[in-house]
């Protein structure tokens, strides 16, 4: 057996051969530990095979999931399997978002189907959590809360003489290991507090979900070795002056990762959008300029949303540029090729896109329906009342093709949109100029 130190960074898990002040892999300051490394010496000849050799993957017996019913069936779609006994599911969204409404009623929907589920909160007192769950008209045998803030007590439960099917902990930072330095929180107590739970529940079968905290940036809070760890990850996102949410998956291991589900904010708690083709679009006034219907596509799931534009002249030096709903960024850009492309004197005006509806999307078939609304704002003429649009402007002023057209064009065709501009019906800026304005 030989030892030897190695430096190790607290937040992605890289190894380096000595100390610095920036970790080479993630660019984090100050997050390399000391740790020592054992490592054995090669076998003597004639020495027995390891049993841990390779084995032969077409002879193994294939691993039967089991998975249960959650309660929610479009939760159920969207992970692909259910709730699968020793899962570890992480949840991610800002505060207020709505996480613990939405777990509470996993919860109760687990309990309604006669499993356990326990329900460990280290933000909230027990009287708290009974008068949500009141109003949310979750009471009932078999759902069970804890309030704590020692990874003992969540051990204790898994440990018990018969281990809850579901265990939610809301939230992993609130949570502190006595393996680990540092306040609930850190970096290190995270990385203890969920390596102990995740392990536990490996163990005995129960499905974990852990709730994390997010950055002022709207990424999960933690080392990036908390993703690694759990099988799935779930985001939930929204605006929280509007009713609507999102929960999409941005990792599975038991099903795809490119699914959402449209929730709304009801009295009750969350509700599912059967249908959201049309949820975003509200009531429209087609006769108005500067609005153009474009035909998104967030994961497989196609949304008609309403795009608008407001050009006016500038009394500023630097005119204004301002875009809700998708990258300001991608709004200049798309500007510039209208300039050059079309020869069209937009450096003198004011000019403002929004996505309607509070949905934000970086689908890039929103840039036709932009680049429309914002000649129809320019011109002053409102375009087509049932025309969709959806296309990728290139910088040649060329509209490319996207990423699931046929789901686009059946979903345009089921709502009766004509026309349809599409890369296939206005190849250029200058085709869409003269098919919606008559100009050249």
């Amino acid at each position: 057996m030989k030892t030897k130190e190695t430096y190790r960074c607290a937040a992605c898990g890289a190894q380096s051969p000595r100390w610095q002040g920036q970790c080479p892999s993630c660019k984090e300051w100050n997050t390399l530990e000391t740790v020592t490394v054992t490592k054995r010496t090669s076998a003597p000849v004639g020495a027995a095979a390891s049993q841990s050799s390779p084995q032969l993957l077409e002879g193994l017996e294939s691993e039967h999931l089991g998975a249960r019913p959650s309660g929610l069936p479009s939760l159920d779609e969207l992970l692909g399997a259910g709730l699968v006994p020793g899962a570890a599911i992480l949840v991610g969204g800002e505060p207020g978002i709505g996480k613990s409404t939405l777990l509470l009623q996993l919860a109760g929907s687990q309990a309604r189907l006669g499993h356990t589920a326990v329900y460990l909160s280290g933000e909230e007192s027990l009287p708290q959590l009974k008068a949500r769950a009141d109003r949310l008209g979750l009471l009932g045998p078999g759902l069970l809360a804890l309030a704590t803030n020692k990874v003992e007590d969540a051990l204790a439960v898994l440990e018990g003489h018969e281990p809850p099917e579901l265990l939610i902990v809301d939230s992993v930072q609130t949570l502190a290991s006595p393996l680990a330095e540092g306040i609930p929180g850190s970096v290190s107590q995270v990385r203890a507090v969920s390596s102990e739970l995740v392990e536990k529940t490996k163990k005995t079968g129960t499905t974990l979900i852990l709730v994390g905290h997010v950055t002022k940036d709207g990424q999960i809070a933690g080392p990036k070795l908390l993703e690694h760890m759990v099988d799935t990850v779930l985001y939930l996102e929204g605006d929280r002056k509007h009713f609507s949410r999102i929960l999409r998956v941005l990792k599975n291991r038991f099903g795809p990762s490119d699914e959402l589900v449209v929730f709304t904010m009801k009295e009750r708690g969350l509700e599912v959008v059967e249908d959201p083709a049309t949820f975003f679009l509200g009531a429209r006034d087609p006769s108005l300029s500067g609005t153009a219907m474009a035909m998104a596509v967030d994961g497989q799931r196609p949304f008609a949303v309403e795009v608008q534009a407001l050009v006016s002249k500038s009394f500023l030096t630097i005119p204004r540029r301002t875009a809700l709903g998708f990258d300001t960024n991608r709004l200049n850009l798309l500007l510039a090729v209208l300039e050059k492309r079309l020869r069209l004197n937009l450096s003198g005006h004011d000019i403002y896109a929004k996505i309607t509806g509070g949905l934000a999307s970086r689908d890039p078939g929103l840039d036709m329906a932009v680049v429309a609304s914002v000649m129809s704002s320019f011109y002053d003429q409102p375009l087509p009342e049932s025309s969709v649009f959806w296309g990728e402007i290139d910088l040649n002023g060329q509209v490319r093709p996207v990423a699931a057209h046929d789901v686009r064009l059946k979903q345009a065709a089921r709502l009766g949109h004509d026309p349809v501009c599409h890369s296939a019906t206005a190849p250029t800026l200058a085709d869409l100029q003269r098919l919606l304005f008559g100009k050249r």
